[in-house]
C-alpha cells in the first residue's frame, strides 16, 4: 500500500527526473507528483509531512542540475489543470506557478501590455522566475510583482505583498516551499513598441549565449559590481572540459553538457572554475543554477 494511494492519478515512483532539466542528465526521483488543483497540492504537502519526505518543486528544470544519483523524497510539478492559468483583467495579471514565463511575455507584448518585456529569452515557469527573480541586464520580474500568493508546508495557502515582499539579484524573501501565484502589475502601450523591444533583448540573447545546447542558464552569480562570465573568460576557461561537460565558447558562464555528460562531470567543472576564479580574483563564486 502506497502513502499516495488516494492520489494514485497524479504520482509516479523511480521517475527519470534527468530528463526534465535543460541538461537532460541526472537520476530518478523517488516519488514524481503532478497535481492539478490547490486542493490536491495540499493533500500531498500533508502526505509529505506526515511521512517526513522532503519536497522539491519542479518547474521548467531551466536551471536545475539533477545528480547522478537522483533525488530523495518528492518533486513536485505543478503543471496544468489550476496551475497553467493566466487572469488578464486589465493591466492586472495572475499568473500561475505553472504558466510557461516566455509565453506569458510573448502574450503580453501581443496584448500592448508592458512590464515583462525584458524578460524575453529568459525559459522557465512563472514560479521558478519569481523564486529566483529571473532577470538580466534589461530588467528584473520582480519589478512588476504587486504580491505573491504561497503554501506553507502545513498546506494552508497565504498572501504575501509589497513592500513586505523584496526582491533583490536573484533572490526573494520568500520562504515557503511553493509559490502558487503571482499578482502582476502591467501598463498600456503599443504592441509595435513592445515587440521591437522584446525582439532587441532576444538578438541580444542569442547572440551572446549558447541557446541550442544543453545547458542550464548561467552558472554562477554575477558577484557585486562584477561579471562572472567575465571573471571566467579572464581565468582563461573558456572551453575547459571536465568528461562530457565543457564551459561554452559563446559565453564563460555557460556550462554544455554533451551526450555522454554524467552530473558528476558538470559539478566537479564548477568546482574547477571556482578554484581557478578564487585564485586568479580572489572571488568566491555562488551558484545561480540548483543543484539536487
Amino acid at each position: 500500500m502506497s502513502i499516495f494511494d488516494g492520489l494514485k492519478g497524479v504520482v509516479e515512483t523511480d521517475y527519470p527526473l534527468g530528463q526534465m532539466s535543460w541538461f537532460k542528465i541526472g537520476g530518478n526521483a523517488d516519488y514524481f507528483v503532478r497535481p492539478t488543483t490547490v486542493a490536491e497540492l495540499a493533500e500531498v504537502v500533508k502526505i509529505c509531512r506526515e511521512n517526513n519526505l522532503p519536497i522539491h518543486v519542479l518547474g521548467f528544470g531551466s536551471n536545475l542540475l539533477v545528480r547522478d544519483g537522483g533525488v530523495k523524497g518528492v518533486v513536485v510539478k505543478l503543471a496544468g489543470g489550476d496551475f497553467e492559468r493566466a487572469e488578464f483583467d486589465g493591466t492586472n495579471l495572475v499568473a500561475w506557478a505553472g504558466v510557461d514565463l516566455g509565453g506569458l511575455v510573448r502574450d503580453c507584448v501581443k496584448r500592448g501590455l508592458a512590464g515583462l518585456e525584458a524578460l524575453a529569452g529568459i525559459p522557465g515557469s512563472v514560479g521558478g522566475a519569481v523564486r529566483m527573480n529571473a532577470g538580466g541586464n534589461f530588467g528584473d520580474f520582480g519589478s512588476a510583482i504587486e504580491s505573491v500568493t504561497l503554501m506553507d508546508n502545513q498546506g494552508d495557502v497565504f498572501e504575501k505583498s509589497k513592500p513586505e515582499l523584496s526582491f533583490d539579484y536573484r533572490e526573494v524573501n520568500i520562504t515557503a516551499p511553493i509559490i502558487l501565484n503571482a499578482k502582476i502589475k502591467l501598463c498600456e502601450s503599443l504592441p509595435q513598441q513592445l515587440l521591437r523591444a522584446f525582439q532587441e533583448v532576444w538578438i541580444y540573447k542569442k547572440n551572446t549565449q549558447p541557446l541550442s545546447s544543453h545547458s542550464a542558464g548561467c552558472v554562477f552569480k554575477n558577484p557585486r559590481g562584477m561579471s562572472a562570465g567575465a571573471m571566467i573568460d579572464r581565468a582563461a576557461l573558456k572551453g575547459t572540459k571536465v568528461g562530457g561537460a565543457m564551459v561554452s565558447e559563446k559565453h564563460a558562464n555557460f556550462i554544455i553538457a554533451d551526450d555522454d555528460c554524467k552530473s558528476d562531470d558538470v559539478i566537479a567543472l564548477i568546482e574547477q572554475v571556482r578554484e581557478k576564479v578564487k585564485e586568479r580574483f580572489d572571488v568566491e563564486m555562488e551558484l545561480e543554477i540548483e543543484i539536487w
